[in-house]
């Protein structure tokens, strides 16, 4: 499933492809992915430029000249692209928009479970599906409002898209391991510099995802997404990937937490000490 660090790498791709662009023509292959009636995108979309891209959590917006926005929610298997002609269509394009240039930009979806929506602003969409601030603008006073007095475990608030958007399994797992905090742990046990600390964890698992264009084996060695793929079918010679990067005869832990696949290094997260 694409994340916040593959959708920015596609509103970077399309900021670069349809900035400034009028819309041509909107060219529907398989409407199953319209959230919005393709005759309402037609009428709202063609002839409108592009002034400029934006993106909040996992959804990636085309902000229009009338004010109004595109938004691209790529669900399992969304991805975009660009092509000139029709014979160079990507496989599973499921809709195109025609620019003037002759560019097109495929929205490509093989599972088909990605959403095209027209929206009347971003602000608007945001509040209508009451997504919170970004996870790269939230800020640590954010994080502890909003989480500081929850009795719930901090995994799955940290998941919760009303109060930060775009964060997700793996993406979790990591900011938790970064800033040594366990899943388990409630809101409102952590600390003021627990807080900080969950704060500067997620600008770095984020940055750094982005930076390497969410190409996660470039990841640096201290990061524990190595861990996650380890399996018992990798390849000989390569089991210390199962252990901790910071304490190598300490093995990653795999449980679930909220319902959703969970990795932890059991010294660098203790467990809570009491069950709440």
């Amino acid at each position: 499933m694409p994340e916040l660090p593959e959708v920015e790498t596609y509103r970077r791709f399309l900021d670069e492809v349809v900035l400034h662009q009028p819309i041509t023509a909107f060219e529907v292959r398989d409407a199953h992915v319209l959230g919005t009636d393709e005759e309402t995108l037609r009428q709202r979309l063609v002839g409108q430029h592009v002034t400029g891209t934006r993106r909040i959590g996992k959804n990636c917006f085309l902000e229009l000249s009338d004010g109004s926005a595109l938004a691209l929610h790529f669900g399992m298997t969304g991805d975009v692209n660009a092509y000139r002609h029709d014979h160079d269509a990507p496989r599973f394009t499921r809709v195109a928009l025609h620019l003037a240039d002759g560019m097109r930009v495929a929205f490509i979806d093989p599972r088909k479970f990605g959403r095209i929506r027209h929206a009347e602003s971003v602000d608007h969409y945001q509040k209508d599906k009451r997504l919170g601030p970004d996870a790269l603008e939230v800020t640590a006073t954010h994080l502890q409002q909003r989480i500081g007095t929850k009795k719930m475990m901090i995994k799955p608030l940290l998941l919760d898209q009303g109060i930060t958007a775009g964060l997700g399994n793996w993406i979790v797992d990591e900011v938790l391991f970064q800033a040594r905090i366990h899943p388990e742990r409630r809101g409102n046990t952590l600390t003021t510099k627990e807080f900080t600390a969950l704060h500067s964890a997620i600008q770095l698992v984020l940055s750094t995802a982005i930076g390497h264009e969410a190409t996660y084996r470039h990841f640096p060695a201290s990061f524990l997404i190595h861990a996650r793929e380890w399996d018992d079918s990798a390849t000989p010679g390569t089991e210390q990937h199962r252990f901790c990067p910071r304490h190598p005869k300490t093995e990653i832990e795999k449980s679930y937490v909220g319902g959703r696949a969970t990795y932890i290094c059991p010294r660098c997260q203790p467990a809570p000490i009491e069950a709440e």
